[in-house]
């Protein structure tokens, strides 16, 4: 996973070793995923990227390498798209995947990190996420990770009006889940957060209390429900704190839900007796409940993700022709100059107004030939759309390799 700062770190790299030219890291609850853009003369970027993915974490390329997968242009556009629109998800149609997309990208070109590509695909990709959730039942009553966590809690407590939850952190995800706790009737409600004026400012919106960061043996033993999302290299949570508090409530039980990545809680700590551990990969039940309940909705999203693609298809076919367009005037022109430049001997005895007038004619001929497609590429959406390898019309066209 990529804090906010990995994120830019890894961003400034990429493209410094020249592995992209533009570059975005999405790093949500179960996934951590890098758009690029590669250098025209490294397509194939996805063996660099993945040595600097283990590299940057310092995870061993055989641990790493199986849990990467990797997407190239209509593929990755199609995979981004999913992504906002929920698709894609553990949770189907969850509700913080689209604001992700939209931080991620904030930041990505808040850094300069973006170009015309990646600017035009996140766009597309956001606008596809209200879609989605706009025009189809996905988007309502929006399962979330938060959602779920309080309804596993509620299995193992029943009802939560005569209980006391504890919520360590105050981003994101512990707001939505402390809005959860509270939509349930909690009945005490407390928070911890390194930033203090950030739970300060939670406590007074949701009515809650605030506890100081780290007094472990004053906050685990009251509550009943604790759950975690802090941003921590290592567990913020351990055995020991844990083992303490039990014996101070009488083994009473508690439930901790560990929403961080990386996991907030020591592994041990699930071994105590009366200490019910879960987190994200816990969650396989509801997540299928939930999908049962809205596959439904799943080809009206689908439908909306390819006309999204099509769309986007054909905005980058129409810059990439227009580029071509420009390339083979190019390349037409100095092939006009070589050819009177190896016959001028042969066009001497022409008076020099009618030299002037051949190549004259030899410009006209050219700009009649590019002007039409050009213009028609410009204006004619329909057009784009066809041409889908606008690399092979460039190979034929501009190649300077002999035939076989």
């Amino acid at each position: 996973s990529f804090t906010a700062d990995q994120a830019r770190r890894a961003s400034e790299e990429l493209r410094s070793k020249g592995i992209l030219e533009e570059t975005l890291v999405l790093s949500t609850c179960n996934r951590s995923e890098v758009y690029g853009v590669p250098p025209e003369a490294s397509r194939e970027s996805a063996p660099g990227l993945s040595t600097f993915l283990s590299e940057f974490h310092s995870v061993r390329m055989d641990v790493l390498g199986t849990s990467l997968y990797h997407h190239y242009d209509r593929e990755a556009v199609r995979h981004l798209f999913r992504v906002a629109a929920g698709l894609d998800s553990m949770m189907l149609g969850e509700a913080e995947i689209l604001g992700q997309v939209r931080e991620a990208y904030r930041l990505a070109h808040e850094q300069g990190a973006t170009g015309p590509v990646l600017n035009r695909l996140f766009q597309s990709a956001l606008e596809v996420g209200k879609r989605v959730r706009a025009e189809t039942e996905l988007g309502a009553r929006p399962m979330s990770v938060a959602s779920a966590g309080v309804k596993l809690a509620e299995r193992i407590f029943g009802k939560l009006h005569d209980r006391s939850a504890l919520v360590l952190g105050a981003g994101t995800i512990s707001e939505q889940v402390i809005a959860q706790l509270r939509d349930r009737g909690v009945a005490r409600l407390f928070v911890m957060n390194r930033s203090k004026e950030r739970a300060d400012g939670l406590a007074k919106q949701y009515g809650g209390e605030v506890l100081p960061w780290g007094e472990w043996e004053k906050a685990l033993p009251m509550p009943d429900v604790i759950v975690t999302s802090v941003s921590a290299e290592e567990p913020v949570l351990r055995r020991e704190a844990v083992e303490r508090a039990m014996e101070r409530r009488g083994n009473r039980a508690v439930f901790l839900m560990d929403l961080g990545l990386p996991r907030n809680i020591d592994s041990s700590v699930g071994k105590l007796y009366n200490v019910y551990v879960y987190n994200v990969d816990d969650l396989t039940e509801i997540v299928a409940q939930n999908r049962q309940a809205r596959e439904n909705e799943i080809p009206k999203a689908d439908s909306i993700v390819e006309e999204q693609l099509a769309k986007f298809l054909s905005w980058q076919a129409g810059v990439e022709l227009v580029g071509l367009v420009n390339e083979l005037h190019a390349k037409m022109r100095e092939q006009r100059d070589q050819f009177i430049r190896a016959r001028v001997e042969s066009i001497q005895h022409l008076p020099e107004a009618d030299r002037a007038l051949v190549e004259t004619l030899m410009d006209e001929i050219l700009e009649s030939l590019l002007l039409e497609p050009a213009r028609r590429l410009r204006g004619e959406k329909d057009l784009r759309r066809k041409v889908q390898n606008v690399e092979a019309l460039r190979d034929l066209f501009l190649s300077n390799r002999e035939k076989p």
